[in-house]
């Protein structure tokens, strides 16, 4: 394959989430949609028609042996992403994987060997990043307007209870164990505006068993709060909470920095994204980020390319636009266009804490060490 040959790629769980990047596909010439796999194989045909593809399979190995792909994107269940994305990259296909990128410490540390064995690369679909205010964030941060970054805050605050009957595995791994087991929509942007930054150890609480499913069984803990410090003395707050009673709010984030900070919108009538830095105002004034991309000035300056030059189907892309952006950075990464922006250390700097911080909660709230996978 060259820089120029399409990618051929295969789709795993696209009955499922998978299914969701058919748009994004056709907007990018450089990818196609080549081969689809699920389980589900009353749905299959009908996920095949609708994706386009080529082939279907119902055997993911299957399916790596017989098609002729270039890369897959693995959209399945959490506790299958490492080992499809092993058995990918065993035979070089180039992953793109959905969060989280493991389910155990254990199994992250065989993913990072796997990707060292491999000629191809591994990058972690962690939409959140690229959404629109949180690329601004992150430009500003590059460009030093915060000074330098030492606090920040995310929170993903989503009620999926509706989903315990109809995905098993959201009752296991989302809803049944203490702890921030699907912390990356949080982590991961705040991350990447703390550049050259890691989390190195963690301390995990939660507010105690506060709902029931329908047959009586608990839930995990409501409101499991996780601290972090960073390898330059950072500290993070993290919350996620997946089981409580109470309007979405996916989207929370904090920063703060030496030369100014940040506040995302809490979803309030007056309430929006802001932005404070000394470069542009001593007198302490929140200014609306949204300006930063409707002010022809300020977009020129701070709005990252990928935005300034945004396609509909782009915008129109599912969680911010990430959906659209994390096919195109990976794709252009796969022909060597750019870096890999998500790399398997990048995946496993957002991913581990939130494992650290099950052991950490199991332990009445102990701070345990965050293990670096370049060590691995």
């Amino acid at each position: 394959m060259t820089t120029t040959d399409p990618i051929k790629l295969g789709i795993v769980g696209a009955g499922g989430r998978g299914g969701y990047f058919k748009k994004t596909c056709d907007a990018i010439d450089s990818v196609s949609i080549h081969a689809i796999c699920d389980i589900n194989e009353e749905g299959l045909a009908t996920a095949k028609e609708a994706l386009g593809a080529k082939e279907a399979y119902l055997d993911y190995e299957e399916m790596l042996d017989t098609s002729d792909l270039d890369a897959v994107l693995v959209g399945t269940p959490m506790q299958f992403h490492v080992p499809q994305s092993i058995a990918a990259l065993e035979r070089n296909i180039h992953v793109l994987c959905e969060v989280t990128a493991g389910v155990s410490v254990e199994e992250c540390k065989e993913l990072v060997q796997a990707c060292k064995r491999s000629k191809a690369i591994y990058m972690m679909a962690e939409n959140y990043v690229y959404m629109k205010p949180n690329q601004i964030v992150k430009e500003l941060a590059r460009q030093g307007l915060f000074g330098t970054p030492y606090y920040a805050e995310g929170e993903y605050i989503h009620d999926v209870k509706e989903y315990a009957l109809t995905t098993p595995w959201r009752r296991h791994w989302q809803m049944g164990i203490d702890g921030l087991t699907y912390c990356t929509h949080s982590l991961g942007p705040i991350l990447q505006w703390m550049p050259g930054d890691r989390v190195t150890r963690v301390c995990c609480e939660a507010a105690g068993v506060r709902q029931q499913d329908s047959e009586g069984k608990p839930y995990c803990q409501a409101g499991s709060t996780m601290l972090c410090k960073t390898e330059k003395d950072a500290l993070i707050k993290i919350r996620v909470d997946l089981v409580s009673d109470r309007p979405h709010a996916g989207t929370n984030y904090q920063l703060q920095g030496t030369d100014g900070c940040y506040e995302s919108s809490r979803g309030g009538p007056w309430d929006k994204d802001k932005v404070w830095l000394r470069s542009r105002d001593e007198n302490y004034r929140w200014r609306d980020l949204a300006l930063f991309s409707e002010v022809p000035e300020l977009a020129e300056k701070y709005l990252p390319e990928n935005w300034r030059n945004a396609s509909e189907v782009a915008k129109r892309a599912g969680h911010g636009g990430g959906d659209y952006f994390e096919i195109v950075d990976f794709v252009n990464a796969v022909q060597g266009k750019c870096p890999n922006p998500i790399d398997i250390h990048a995946a496993m700097d957002m991913t581990l804490p939130g494992l650290i911080s099950q052991q950490s909660i199991a332990e009445d709230g102990r701070w345990i060490e965050v293990p670096d996978s370049r060590g691995w």
